[in-house]
């Protein structure tokens, strides 16, 4: 939960965040909104507008003397650079502090290569982006980076926590690996969780209580409750891949265990169960490529793969009861049948007092709703009243220093 702090006290964080809605605002609007004296607002704002974060939005209308001038947030102040990881390819983007994507670039990869390789081609890739990045609005100074793994991260230190298709990234500093590169924070967290928080903040911002799930070589889960990304007590909320499947008998996972659920329904197992049909199925790409092809055989596993899924996410509907689900990843490229498995399975085991309302929908961020939601957890970090306080507040010590 965010802190409170910066509103209570009208500090520079309080006027920027009643800013951010992109609506431009006098001094008058802003001293009536925050109920700060004058030359507090005026003091709040000379700091916000020395740092680029505020700009001069026009002018209101007169009323007899010289029109009052408007204020508003310039989310092009700064860059954030941010990466969706997964096990075998990357979105890569900047973008701006209104995490309004600037450049996309996909990277193949294999994530078992290990986080030296994997973080130098985030790194390389990044630096190409900014050399591309040509926009007359957008500053060059990078506030943060932003980065989702496919596995579980300790979110409070960004390092991943025994990650089972990850080897040689148990305990990675990986903040510290990026931030030796390019001197701003570093925040880490689970890709899943970041598809959850890009969703909600790009797709469905007025939802309070949401499932978001991944579903493609692994399959994970995100929740927003209360309309915050619930991480759990260590970070390891959303961990749908590794629970049981009734009907998983001993399908061997990655994990160690069996009759995970992504041993049953992850893109491998799928495109493992079509050759054992005698289709050329050897990736997750090939069986949704079949299913849109029209392949009966490709549907009907993906049908039940929907079911599985249901199956697992209904007792969290039971648990949690969102007002959504959203499915998203490579597998949700298949289209309708993986839904049609999903819903079938939720609205038959779930109660219905849990799905009276609820809605099962494919993911509209879609490729991008990782990188989006590692941008938005980097602009809440940076612009939060903790962080952005202090580093005006250093600002204006230096100044006064120098000044002495």
């Amino acid at each position: 939960m965010e802190s409170t702090q910066g509103i209570e006290s009208g500090s520079p964080a309080a006027v920027l965040r009643m800013l951010m809605d992109g609506r431009p605002r006098t001094r008058a609007e802003i001293v009536a909104a925050t109920g700060l004296s004058r030359s507090t607002v005026r003091a709040r704002l000379d700091l916000l507008l020395a740092a680029g974060l505020v700009t001069g939005g026009g002018t209101g209308e007169s009323t007899g003397g010289r029109p009052a001038s408007r204020f508003v947030f310039n989310p092009g102040a700064r860059l954030v650079l941010v990466a969706e990881v997964g096990a075998t390819h990357a979105t890569v983007a900047v973008t701006d502090l209104g995490c309004r994507l600037i450049a996309v670039e996909q990277v193949g990869l294999d994530v078992a290569d290990g986080p030296e390789v994997i973080l130098q081609l985030l790194v390389t890739t990044w630096r190409e982006l900014l050399r591309d990045v040509d926009h007359p609005e957008t500053g060059s100074e990078i506030a943060g980076v932003g980065i989702g793994l496919p596995g579980p991260v300790e979110h409070s230190t960004g390092r991943p926590n025994n990650p089972p298709i990850m080897p040689g990234w148990d305990g990675f500093d990986v903040p510290a690996a990026i931030a030796a590169e390019f001197g701003a924070p570093v925040l880490v967290d689970n890709e899943v969780n970041l598809m959850a928080l890009g969703e909600h903040t790009a797709s469905h911002p007025d939802v309070r209580h949401m499932i978001v799930v991944k579903a493609a070589t692994g399959i994970g889960a995100g929740l927003i409750s209360n309309g915050v990304l619930h991480r759990g007590a260590a970070g390891a909320a959303g961990d749908l891949g590794h629970i049981r499947v009734p009907a998983g008998e001993e399908a061997l996972c990655r994990c160690g265990n069996t009759g995970c659920l992504e041993a049953v329904a992850g893109g491998p197992a799928l495109a493992a169960k079509l050759r054992e049909l005698g289709l050329p199925a050897h990736s997750t790409a090939d069986v949704v490529h079949m299913v849109r092809s029209g392949n009966l055989e490709a549907g009907r596993v993906v049908r039940q793969a929907g079911r599985d899924i249901g199956e697992v996410l209904a007792g969290g509907v039971s648990m949690f009861n969102p007002s959504l689900v959203v499915i998203g990843g490579l597998l949700a490229d298949a289209g309708e049948m993986l839904l049609a498995g999903v819903r079938e399975s939720i609205y038959r085991r779930s109660l219905p007092l849990a799905t009276e309302d609820l809605r099962i929908v494919a993911s509209t961020a879609g490729a991008t709703a990782g990188v989006l939601g590692a941008a938005a957890m980097v602009v809440q970090h940076v612009l939060s009243p903790e962080v952005l306080d202090a580093r005006l507040g250093a600002v204006v010590s230096a100044i006064s220093a120098g000044e002495a």
